[in-house]
């Protein structure tokens, strides 16, 4: 099965937002009351809830970069898989450096918008380059 022309242009554009340190631009490629939930946690459910959870990401690193890797049509839902890399901004903005990637799976509403995306990445990974930076996390 193909992607559809107007999935992979809401993905190309969705990736764009995460980039743009403007959470409420992410917000807006869901559904009202779309759905995200990140590592099997509590959704955030709706734009407001999904503008604060993005904003978090932000906050945390400024200067966040995210790649789309792929994405893949499964069943009636979108595999979105990213590589995000930035600096966190602990340590007076010299925490460590972190690049982790991970996939969303999106449900797409008739609208056109995520109606409901389930985020993972390998949060034991990402634990340790928050402790150590990514150069660092494997050994």
């Amino acid at each position: 099965m193909i992607v559809p022309a107007a999935v992979r242009d809401l993905a190309d554009r969705y990736t764009a937002a995460w980039c743009s340190q403007n959470a409420a631009s992410v917000a807006a490629f869901f559904a009202p009351n779309g759905s995200l939930s990140i590592n099997d946690g509590p959704p955030a459910v709706g734009r407001v809830a999904i503008a604060a959870a993005a904003q978090q990401f932000m906050t945390d690193f400024p200067d966040m970069a995210v790649v789309m890797d792929g994405l893949e049509p499964e069943g009636d839902r979108f595999i979105f898989q990213w590589t995000l890399s930035g600096t966190h901004s602990g340590r007076g903005g010299n925490g460590p450096r972190v690049r982790i990637s991970g996939l969303e799976e999106w449900r797409i509403g008739n609208d056109g918008l995520i109606a409901e995306s389930q985020g993972h990445f390998d949060n034991q990974d990402f634990q340790r380059q928050m402790e150590r930076g990514a150069d660092q996390a494997a050994s």
